[in-house]
Parts: C-alpha cells; sequence; structure tokens
C-alpha cells in the first residue's frame, strides 16, 4: 500500500491549476487539500493543511514561487515543494533544480506520477528538502537579485529608499508602515509577507506576526516577561519592537542571549 500524500496546488491561471487538480485526482492515494491562485493566500493555505507537497507556480503576481518557496524556508514549514513553470529546459538545467523537482507546463500525467513518487520516496524515508531548496534560492537569487530599493509613501510623495535602510515594518489591519532612520510611511505590499519575500532573509527578520526588524539595525535589547524581549531600534523614536514567544529562541541564539 502506498503512503497517502496530501497535496496543495497554487496557480494563477486557472486552466493550469484546474488540469493539474484534474491530474492529481487520477493518481492513488493522492488528495488535494488545497489550491488558490496566489502566493499570499498559499502560505495560509500550507501552514493550515500541513500538506506533504506544494506544487508552485514560479510566476505568480504578489508572491512568485520562488519567495514563496523561501518563505516556507524560513518559517521551517515542513512541506515538498514541485516547482511548475513554463521554463524551458535550458533555463531549468541552469536552476539545478534536480535539487528539488519540477514540473514543465503543459503537464503530462506521467511526469506528474514520477514527482509524486519522489515525493511520496522522500516522506517514506524522512529525507529532509532544506538543504537542496536552499541552494536552489541561492541560485536564483543570484540570476535575479532582489530589488535593492522600495518605495514608501509619505503624505502624498513616493519616496524610494535602499532596502537596507529600512530599520522596521509593521502592519496594522490592512496598512504596512516601513520605518528608516529619517521617515516612515506606508508600502503598497498587500501582506509583511509579500514585503519580507522581497528582502533579504538573513537580515530582516520576522520577529512577530506583526513586526519585521532589520536585525542590523537593533539599538538596545530590554528583557520583558515570561523570558520575551522588547527590540529598541535605531530610528530617530527608537520604536519598540515585541518579540514573540515563537521567535524568541531565534534571537537568543543569534545575539547569544
Amino acid at each position: 500500500m502506498k503512503t497517502p500524500l496530501n497535496a496543495v496546488v497554487i496557480d494563477d491561471e486557472l486552466p493550469a491549476r484546474e488540469e493539474l487538480c484534474f491530474l492529481l485526482g487520477q493518481i492513488e492515494d493522492v488528495e488535494l487539500v488545497g489550491q488558490t491562485d496566489n502566493g499570499v493566500d498559499a502560505l495560509q493555505i500550507i501552514e493550515d493543511a500541513e500538506p506533504h507537497v506544494a506544487f508552485l507556480d514560479i510566476q505568480m503576481p504578489g508572491l512568485t514561487g520562488f519567495e514563496l518557496a523561501r518563505l516556507i524556508l524560513d518559517r521551517k514549514i515542513p512541506v515538498h515543494v514541485v516547482f511548475v513553470t513554463a521554463f524551458d529546459q535550458y533555463a531549468i538545467d541552469a536552476f539545478d533544480v534536480n535539487a528539488v523537482d519540477y514540473l514543465l507546463k503543459p503537464v503530462e500525467q506521467g511526469r506528474l506520477g514520477q514527482a509524486v513518487e519522489r515525493v511520496r520516496h522522500r516522506v517514506d524515508t524522512g529525507e529532509p528538502l532544506d538543504d537542496r531548496l536552499q541552494r536552489l534560492l541561492r541560485t536564483v537569487t543570484g540570476r535575479s537579485q532582489r530589488p535593492s530599493q522600495v518605495v514608501i509613501k509619505v503624505a502624498e510623495r513616493l519616496l524610494p529608499v535602499q532596502a537596507d535602510d529600512i530599520i522596521s515594518a509593521s502592519v496594522e489591519g490592512d496598512i504596512i508602515h516601513v520605518v528608516t532612520g529619517q521617515l516612515s510611511g506606508t508600502v503598497n505590499f498587500r501582506t509583511l509577507d509579500e514585503l519580507q519575500a522581497r528582502l533579504d532573509p538573513e537580515v530582516f527578520w520576522r520577529v512577530h506576526r506583526s513586526h519585521l526588524v532589520n536585525i542590523n539595525k537593533i539599538k538596545e535589547i530590554v528583557p520583558w516577561f515570561s523570558r520575551n524581549y522588547i527590540l529598541r531600534m535605531k530610528d530617530a523614536k527608537g520604536s519598540e519592537i515585541p518579540v514573540s514567544r515563537a521567535h524568541t529562541r531565534r534571537l537568543r541564539d543569534y545575539l547569544k542571549l
């Protein structure tokens, strides 16, 4: 008996998504537990459904498949990733995507079956994908650099700032506020996840559901109740950012607290 697999499909093109969902339905012991047309909603679906495998389109608005994969790694979500792409064979070879797995559009049933069996083998053996996916994303990052600037809206002005100058970002309702050393304003991203995916993950840490900080712009670490911390940042107001319990351990390990 084969190991049952739960799968999610993320693709902004409805016909392609429906076709992939249909093909997955023809494979024994594979259950579709979620689908969506964008990377932002996909992250929540993956966290809630806890699938074995996520089939990610690469070219999507909002969050690309690579950016979504980066967030999956950063949050240590235990899901295997299969990229779905219209890139030609030469581009895929350059990515060294044998590190994970990929499907070329239009997806063929036989090739999909092979990808599913590879995932099933990795689930059966407990083989992690983190190192392989990290190598792939480093390769892609080297080929397609993250934007060096972020545009901040201050009053009615649109001001480009260097990404590294950002000190912190916080979300209130549907509005994302960004603070630098000289100014504060809002950015045109739908979620904090979307902004985070455009920034260097080695520098910008999610320390709370509602807060993202530049780890190099911390002025003071203030012990708080229950062994948590408040981060006092280097902006003009000395903004104080709470560190949630879930993110405290990483901060302690990194700063040797």
